[in-house]
């Protein structure tokens, strides 16, 4: 029987993949490719977005040479991409008129709250589940426009071209010939109505953006165009889209009413899935959409943690008491508990449900007999509580309770991190065999478009857990929640009172 794969592009925000996945949803092959990360002055991210394309377009050639495949064995490609990265680029040349602006860029924050002032949050959160905030594309889209000479006139015109990263690299990979994105990536821009599945033309007006930039949106699941000859004499169909989180929440199978997945990676993205009504969040997350298959659209409310696995790297590379972030679990269980420690890692302000811009990182609870190991202790178990405080904001939003939480990242690999995670949210933790959740997401995507696996139930009996954490029946942690609280409101009073 012949090999046949589907391809993962993965463009993420520090490094493009590319992924081979067989018929089990088996890696066969991965190439990786880092990029340059620009910071022109502090609180602005810039990406060169002719090297994103550049170097997905280099990882993609490198995996099949490596599989030493012919173009005919991949049949799809699914793409997954780093979400709000806004890139603009003229039709008629296809050339950027500036770096792609990336989603942690901050430029945008007092334009922001200008809109709010004027008293449209609860008009932009109604029609796009959304918060306003620097984050999400619009404002990204409307400074590039006020600042980049020429813009407003070629872009009135009808010369210029907006898209997410995913937008970008089909619009190469078709030679210009598509420029199209799906729901999940239209629904975080704050132009994308989450109810009528449009671009919404009062949230134009808002952000003073013309129509004639927006993409074409397409479910996540369909054949949208084929590579160009460019990339080999045999097209491939591009067949799946979903930003980085939802492809995380669909790699994971969250696929019924209720489930929910936690990414620990640099920071935390918790997303639920909560079926096909979406539900406007009164406890500070926001509501997106999963993914549309077919004519079926399900919705997810999603709570970002700043703050997670990059509190380690700060434990290794600023503090310099472990040597690499491997050595952070031996660390923590060396000593029973914190000693009554609390580390809040609000290095960039405070993410859902507290939304705290202003707050800063914090050691709360020291006393003589603190040491290196309660750091460390307190460091991890942050990401449990910050995961807690979200998981509990989801469960009265849905008004339901959490069976069980699905894990994948990096972080989800310390044992100690996790087990702790299960008991203080008193629910199991479950952590899948294959940890490429975002990757395999696409690829699921693609290959239900061209029936390369029939339906989500053959997808169920690929997916193989690693191990299950349950909850330790005799783990009591009232007292740590109420001191986390005690925190975190601390940290938020030494914000407010400047």
């Amino acid at each position: 029987m012949k090999k046949e794969f589907i391809l993962a592009l993965d463009q993420g925000t520090t490094s493009s993949r590319a992924i081979l996945f067989n018929k089990k949803g088996q890696i066969e092959n991965v190439a990786q490719k880092e990029f340059t990360q620009i910071f022109p002055k502090s609180g602005w991210v810039e990406h060169d977005a002719t090297e994103i394309w550049s170097s997905q377009f280099a990882v993609l050639t490198e995996v099949i040479a490596k599989s030493k495949i012919k173009l005919e064995a991949i049949k799809a490609i699914g793409i997954t991409n780093q979400r709000e990265t806004t890139i603009v680029w003229n039709k008629k040349t296809g050339n950027p008129i500036y770096n792609a602006i990336v989603w942690q860029d901050r430029r945008t924050a007092e334009y922001c709250q200008a809109l709010i002032k004027k008293g449209l949050a609860q008009t932009i959160q109604q029609k796009t589940g959304l918060l306003i905030d620097s984050y999400f594309s619009a404002s990204k889209i409307n400074w590039i426009l006020k600042h980049v000479k020429g813009a407003r006139k070629l872009a009135e015109k009808g010369d210029l071209a907006f898209g997410t990263v995913d937008s970008w690299l089909v619009y190469n990979l078709t030679n210009g010939q598509k420029h199209i994105t799906d729901v999940t990536n239209a629904s975080r821009t704050l132009l994308y109505n989450i109810h009528t599945l449009e671009w919404d033309q009062e949230l134009l007006d808002i952000f003073e953006i013309p129509e004639s930039m927006l993409p074409q949106v397409c479910a996540s699941s369909e054949v949208y165009g084929q590579t160009s000859t460019e990339l080999g004499a045999r097209p491939i169909p591009i067949a799946g889209i979903a930003g980085d989180q939802q492809a995380a929440l669909f790699g994971q199978l969250c696929t019924k009413k209720g489930m929910v997945k936690n990414t620990y990676g640099t920071g935390c993205f918790l997303l639920m899935n909560i079926g096909t009504d979406p539900i406007i969040s009164k406890h500070q997350l926001v509501t997106t959409i999963a993914w549309k298959i077919g004519d079926d659209v399900n919705y997810a409310l999603e709570g970002s943690i700043f703050i997670a696995g990059a509190v380690v790297q700060w434990l290794r590379d600023e503090l310099g008491i472990i040597k690499k972030s491997s050595d952070v679990e031996k660390l923590a269980m060396s000593v029973e508990d914190t000693n009554g420690v609390y580390v809040v890692p609000a290095f960039s302000g405070l993410g859902a449900p507290h939304w705290n811009a202003e707050a800063r990182g914090t050691i709360l609870g020291l006393s003589r007999g603190s040491n290196d190991a309660h750091i460390a202790r307190a460091s991890l178990e942050s990401i449990a509580y910050q995961t807690y405080d979200i998981l509990k904001a989801m469960e009265k939003d849905s008004k339901s309770k959490i069976k069980a939480l699905l894990v994948d990242g990096g972080a989800s690999q310390n044992s100690f991190l996790m087990q702790f995670q299960a008991d203080i949210l008193k629910t199991s933790v479950i952590r899948p065999a294959i940890t490429e959740t975002t990757a395999i997401g696409a690829a699921f995507l693609a290959g239900l478009a061209v029936g390369f696996w029939k339906d989500i139930d053959e997808l169920q009996s690929l997916w193989k857990e690693d191990r299950t954490f349950t909850v330790n029946p005799k783990a009591k942690y009232q007292r740590q929640l109420k001191e986390w609280k005690r925190a975190t409101d601390t940290v938020k009073y030494w914000a407010e009172y400047k």
